[in-house]
C-alpha cells in the first residue's frame, strides 16, 4: 500500500507518516523546503521523500507524475500541508492571501486531481483532508485561513459524492487546537487560554490527529465517506 502525506516533515504530517507506516503503508514523505527533516523521517519509517511547492501547480504535476511513474498508484492521499496567516483581515497583504489560498486550497485540490485518475481506474482509493476547527466556526484574525479550511471542508463533501460510485472514499479531519509549531506562534499565554476554553482542559497532540487519519484510512471506516471528523477536545461542538 502506498500513501502520500503532504507537509510530512514536521507536526501533524510527521505523526501521520509515522502512524501509517506502522499500518504497513509505504509512505511518500512530502516536503517543500525541509529536506533534511523529511529525509530523516523517511529513513526512520522506511519511506520515500518527495518535494514540491504545493502552491505551484506545475510542481504538483511534476511530483505526481514522478510518483506514479516510479511507484504506481497512490492508495491513500493525506492532504495535510498548509500555511496560516494571523492578523486583521484588512491588514493582510494581498500577495500573502493569494499564497495561502494557493497552498491550502489549490494544493489540496490539484494534488487530488492528479492522483484521482489512477484511483478511478482501480475503483479504490482513499483521500483524507486536514481542515481545521476554524474552518467550521471561523476565527478572528485568521479570516483567510478560516475561509481556506472551510473550502477544504466543502471540497471534501462534494468530491465524496462525485467519486463514491467509483469506490473512492473522501473524508476530512478537523483538528482543534493542537501543539504544533504553527500554533505556537500564538505564544504560551494564548495557548493556555485556548486549553482552558477546551472542555477536556488541554490542547491536542499531533498524534491525536494521526490516529484519526489512520482510522479513516482503514477498513474500519469502509462505510464512511464525505464526513468531517472533529478532533478538538470539545472546543467546538
Amino acid at each position: 500500500m502506498l500513501a502520500l502525506v503532504t507537509g510530512a516533515s514536521r507536526g501533524i504530517g510527521e505523526k501521520c507518516a509515522e502512524r501509517l507506516a506502522k499500518d504497513g503503508y509505504t509512505v511518500l514523505v512530502h516536503y517543500h523546503q525541509s529536506s533534511d527533516a523529511a529525509k530523516q523521517l523517511a529513513d526512520r519509517i522506511g519511506g520515500i521523500p518527495v518535494q514540491a511547492d504545493l502552491g505551484d501547480f506545475h510542481q504538483i504535476d511534476r511530483m505526481t507524475e514522478e510518483i506514479q511513474r516510479s511507484f504506481g498508484t497512490v492508495d491513500l492521499l493525506v492532504n495535510n500541508a498548509g500555511i496560516a496567516l494571523n492578523g486583521l483581515f484588512q491588514d493582510i497583504p494581498d500577495a500573502e492571501a493569494i499564497r495561502l489560498f494557493a497552498v491550502d486550497v489549490g494544493g489540496v485540490m490539484h494534488t487530488a486531481k492528479r492522483l484521482l485518475p489512477a484511483m478511478l481506474r482501480a475503483h479504490s482509493g482513499c483521500i483524507v483532508n486536514i481542515a481545521s476547527v476554524w474552518g467550521e466556526c471561523g476565527a478572528s484574525c485568521e479570516v483567510h485561513y478560516s475561509a481556506a479550511k472551510a473550502a477544504v471542508i466543502g471540497f471534501t463533501k462534494a468530491l465524496a459524492q462525485e467519486v463514491g460510485p467509483s469506490g473512492i472514499r473522501v473524508n476530512c479531519v478537523s483538528p482543534g487546537v493542537i501543539d504544533t509549531e504553527m500554533n505556537r506562534m500564538h505564544g504560551p499565554d494564548t495557548m493556555q487560554m485556548l486549553a482552558a476554553e477546551t472542555p477536556l482542559g488541554t490542547i491536542g497532540r499531533p498524534e491525536d490527529i494521526a490516529e484519526a487519519v489512520a482510522f479513516l484510512a482503514s477498513d474500519r471506516a469502509k462505510f464512511i465517506t464525505g464526513q468531517i471528523l472533529p478532533v478538538n477536545g470539545g472546543f467546538y461542538i
